[in-house]
């Protein structure tokens, strides 16, 4: 850093924050609120020292013309009145990569709260914090205000992590939740969700998983101490999930979540983002709204889950504010957990080899034969069905009303692999008996 610490008397930590949104906004508020206690608490006084935004004059609820202004994240993360930079400006690349990139290599510690920053580039910056001897924080990047990072960097001493699962968008828990205690359809709950300041107007990143899968991706390398690996994930969002999928599943005991899961398998990590059903009795099916969970288990813990608000301006500064202050008392650990030149390649193992069971919803015509037909199918896949459903009082979707009369048939699977459904289902549609596309939802017991 920049400044020389006096004896016994830090100097304080100079802060610019680039991205003055909501979650930047809390920050300023937060620091401005309460420096004199956090001074006392953790013996050094940290103070906003520049910012940076799009707008100048826009009205955050903060009072920022105190504070030195730069138009260029990238200036201000160069700036010799800065001794750690805040990156709260979203995106993959562009100002926001280019602004850590340009504090890390002036030898500045960086906080970030972007996902798609660090699972793009999370290992290049990781390194180049090491080769300057600084470090970056990024609590929340994932799940919000759970403190899951940090856990999995310092908290579990020599334990190793066998699997990492949990609910990590709050859009997606929002939707499932409302769609289960409420007969109203997906297009609906989101409406609501976007009124309420949930889901954005584009609502893609969310609801189609990706948001996820970043956030799953940053998890995967630092539970199994491989390099990201954003792009070898299976995404499958919730777009598709319909209200007889919602009532069926809660006959049967479960409710439908998003989840993103890692795990060793089959020789390497396999990742994947997609819905779920799980127990109505299991802890991760009690987490509804708008929370998250991230639940780890270890050769040493059975299972450890850590729950709370996953996002929202309070909840994310909060996390933002926590790696700050291990900062400013010197807590340095790699980024990734431990160095770069230790994280081994990522090798995937594939989706298909997949085990567990699994809820299948078809539109079957109302014709005979048709159901001895699919069960003879799905016998010769070599699946063992634990039930068979017809569900004559559930309605085909709209999009196939026209194509004659169709009865919703569920099959509930045993243990099998993802393969031997696939070719299964490849089969029942070869042979006619079925109209648009079945719905697949995996079963995990946890």
């Amino acid at each position: 850093m920049s400044n020389k610490l006096k004896k016994n008397s830090p100097l304080p930590l100079r802060v610019g924050i680039a991205g003055l949104g909501t979650v930047g906004a809390s920050l300023v508020g937060m620091l401005q609120k309460s420096g004199n206690e956090l001074q006392r608490k953790h013996g050094r006084r940290i103070e906003v020292a520049a910012v940076s935004a799009r707008s100048r004059s826009r009205d955050r609820g903060v009072d920022i013309s105190q504070y030195a202004w730069h138009d260029d994240p990238v200036a201000l993360a160069k700036s010799d009145d800065v001794d750690l930079f805040v990156e709260l400006i979203g995106g993959e690349d562009g100002p926001a990569l280019a602004a850590v990139r340009a504090a890390l290599s002036a030898g500045k510690p960086v906080v970030t709260a972007n996902k798609a920053l660090l699972a793009k580039h999370g290992v290049d910056l990781a390194e180049l914090a090491e080769q300057t001897g600084t470090h970056i924080g990024f609590e929340a990047a994932v799940a919000g205000g759970i403190p899951v990072i940090k856990t999995l960097r310092e908290g579990l001493g020599a334990a190793s992590v066998t699997r990492v699962y949990g609910i990590m968008n709050g859009t997606c828990n929002y939707i499932l939740t409302r769609m289960g205690e409420e007969d109203i359809s997906f297009g609906d709950c989101l409406t609501d969700a976007q009124a309420l300041g949930y889901a954005e107007a584009d609502p893609t990143f969310d609801v189609e998983g990706f948001d996820t899968a970043h956030k799953l991706a940053i998890l995967a390398s630092l539970c199994f101490q491989t390099k990201i690996a954003a792009d070898e994930i299976f995404v499958e969002g919730i777009t598709a999930i319909t209200q007889a999928d919602i009532k069926v599943a809660a006959d049967l005991g479960y409710k439908i979540k998003l989840l993103g899961i890692a795990q060793r398998s089959g020789g390497g990590i396999e990742q994947r983002v997609h819905p779920t059903l799980v127990p109505r009795t299991s802890a991760i099916a009690r987490v509804d709204n708008v929370l998250n969970a991230v639940s780890l288990e270890t050769d040493h813990i059975q299972e450890l889950m850590l729950a709370g608000p996953g996002a929202g301006g309070p909840a994310t500064a909060a996390s933002v504010l926590a790696d700050i202050l291990d900062i400013a008392r010197g807590h340095n650990v790699p980024p990734l957990g431990i160095p770069t030149s230790e994280l081994a390649d990522y090798s995937r193992a594939p989706m298909r080899v997949h085990k567990g069971g699994y809820y299948i919803r078809l539109n079957v015509r109302d014709v005979p034969g048709a159901l001895a037909a699919i069960t003879t199918r799905v016998g010769e896949s070599g699946i063992s069905l634990e039930s068979v459903i017809q569900r004559p009082d559930l309605k085909a979707p709209a999009s196939i009303a026209d194509q004659g009369e169709t009865r919703t048939l569920v099959l509930i699977t045993q243990d099998t692999t993802e393969s031997s459904v696939r070719k299964a289902l490849d089969q029942v549609a070869d042979d006619g008996y079925t109209v648009g596309a079945p719905q697949l939802i995996r079963i995990e017991s946890f």
